[in-house]
């Protein structure tokens, strides 16, 4: 029978769902990364030999990142890819990687210092969006109106002081209609998809947005997908995240460690059985 190894350190509900799916196609082993150790030969606290793929739902970044990595090494094919996680994980990476590709992001700028962020955002104009480079559920974001609430927020990243607030990544503001769109993309394919809205300029669902279903046309297929395949997970499971840009559809993220549990809700789909019928075909 087909074993797959499940890195969890903490099971939520998008966890339990997705565990009881695969539990129905496989045997599944829980692999905690606070407890197991990597070597560039093997593992301590994992039998690697047993896995035919592994499923990375790490909670923290690098640890899913760097798990992520050795399995691979070990010759175990991951749920998503190191490389995704590496791309999507980082805003940086994702932006240039959906320029590259083609796919219609807004405009990034980065910068290394309080002064010549103050002259970035002004030459892109206000209002603009800063963000840390690494993060999710629409932490620290900051809409930046004028260049008194810039000059305020850049020196409070001063002072935090960490390597992600040296680093200043700043957008361009996206007139959204009061909602942006998720999409689940796995194995190539746009399978379900949500309007999340709000009348804060944040729509994220772990903030609170409302969340109702949204058709996938051929149009928002199209975006989801080569946005999917711009990261490199044409062969993985991610969220892409979209914004109704005017007559233009704008993708601003692309998640690696999607959560679907409101998506599930809202689309009727079962996502989570979708997602553990992707990672049975890439353990076959």
């Amino acid at each position: 029978m087909t074993t797959v190894g499940f890195l969890c350190s903490r099971v939520r509900k998008d966890e339990k769902l997705l565990l009881k799916e695969l539990r129905d196609r496989a045997d599944v082993e829980r692999i905690d990364p606070r407890e197991a150790s990597f070597g560039l030969d093997g593992a301590t606290g994992v039998d690697v030999g047993t896995l035919d793929a592994v499923v990375d739902r790490a909670m923290s970044f690098s640890r899913g990142l760097y798990a992520a990595r050795f399995f691979e090494s070990y010759g175990v094919p991951v749920v998503n890819a190191s490389d995704v996680a590496r791309t999507c994980g980082d805003k940086v990476e994702t932006s240039v990687a959906l320029h590259e590709a083609g796919v219609h992001t807004p405009d990034t700028r980065v910068a290394f210092t309080p002064e010549s962020a103050l002259e970035t955002v002004e030459a892109l104009g206000y209002p603009v969006v800063v963000k840390p480079v690494v993060g999710s559920w629409a932490r620290l974001l900051a809409k930046v109106n004028d260049r008194e609430a810039a000059e305020a927020v850049f020196e409070h990243k001063k002072v935090l002081g960490s390597y992600e607030h040296s680093v200043f990544y700043v957008q361009d503001f996206v007139e959204k209609p009061g909602r942006d769109i998720r999409v689940a993309v796995i194995g190539g394919e746009a399978v379900a998809a949500m309007y999340r809205s709000s009348e804060d300029w944040i729509t994220n669902a772990a903030a609170g947005a409302e969340t109702t279903e949204c058709e996938i046309d051929d149009r928002l297929e199209s975006g989801a997908v080569e946005a999917a395949e711009a990261v490199g997970a044409s062969e993985g499971v991610v969220g892409v995240d979209v914004m109704e840009d005017g007559d233009e559809l704008t993708v601003h993220e692309v998640n690696h460690s999607v959560e679907f549990k409101a998506l599930t809700d809202a689309s009727g789909v079962n996502v989570a059985a979708e997602y553990a019928d992707h990672v049975m075909e890439v353990a076959a």
